[in-house]
């Protein structure tokens, strides 16, 4: 996909009526490609929410009940991370409440993903993920009480929304495109219905932009390690601030 000016395009129709894209051109923008799978990393992801999401069915009530020990032992519940469950904080981004939540999840999570694996690579945007969760689980923490289970990719997705934003303003040098109308729309439904984690999706996004920017900034520096270490480190921030509100500190 290419951001252009008017929104993100396919590159059939990115260069309409313009200059046509050389061959080193065109392999940019798959490089996410991997042994014939445009966005493995994306698909890796869904197949293990999906198959996370079976398990907690067959233990729990049934295919809109999930449940069970994987269930209860990986959800996110801030007393219990204080109490030394710090796994909970990663465990809780492949969980899920229901058959529409994991839906519209990993729907979410295809089409947009996708996009943004292709666009940064898979190694990066497997960072970029993960980093995303963990910061959606510091901010739900942050905003809801240490008692409230709280499970779901949104927040990983949410980090997703900002990735694109970052991605649109850096070729379009403005934010009020596709990317900020897709979020606006989502924070709103996030704050219009209830039992939403409002702290899980603005701390998943937070954190996307945050990563992305690192990325960006840091592209051309040496060693190319830079850039996904600052993004390991957003990470690595989520968990400490999680920490510390778990247990009170903050």
């Amino acid at each position: 996909m290419v951001f252009a000016p008017v929104g993100i395009r396919c590159p059939d129709h990115a260069n309409v009526g313009g200059v046509k894209r050389t061959p080193q051109r065109t392999v940019r923008h798959v490089r996410g490609s991997v042994g014939g799978v445009a966005a493995p990393v994306t698909s890796a992801l869904i197949a293990l929410n999906v198959l996370v999401y079976l398990v907690t069915v067959g233990q729990g009530g049934g295919i809109n009940a999930p449940g069970g020990t994987l269930f209860e032992k990986g959800a996110l519940v801030g007393f219990l991370v204080g109490e030394g469950d710090w796994w909970r904080l990663f465990t809780a981004m492949f969980l899920h409440a229901g058959l529409l939540h994991i839906a519209f999840n990993m729907l979410a999570l295809w089409w947009l993903g996708s996009v943004v694996e292709q666009a940064i690579g898979p190694l990066r945007f497997l960072l970029l993920y993960l980093a995303s969760g963990l910061a959606g689980s510091a901010g739900a923490l942050l905003i809801s009480g240490l008692d409230v289970p709280t499970v779901g990719a949104s927040g990983a997705i949410f980090g997703i929304m900002g990735a694109l934003l970052v991605l649109e303003y850096l070729q379009t040098g403005s934010f009020a495109g596709q990317a900020m109308t897709m979020i606006v729309i989502n924070l709103a439904i996030t704050f219009a219905i209830p039992n939403i984690s409002i702290g899980g999706h603005i701390g998943g996004l937070i954190g996307g932009v945050v990563g992305t920017f690192a990325l960006a900034k840091t592209r051309y520096a040496q060693p190319r390690s830079v850039g996904p270490a600052l993004v390991v480190l957003v990470g690595a921030v989520s968990v400490a601030v999680a920490v510390a509100r778990a247990r009170g500190y903050v």
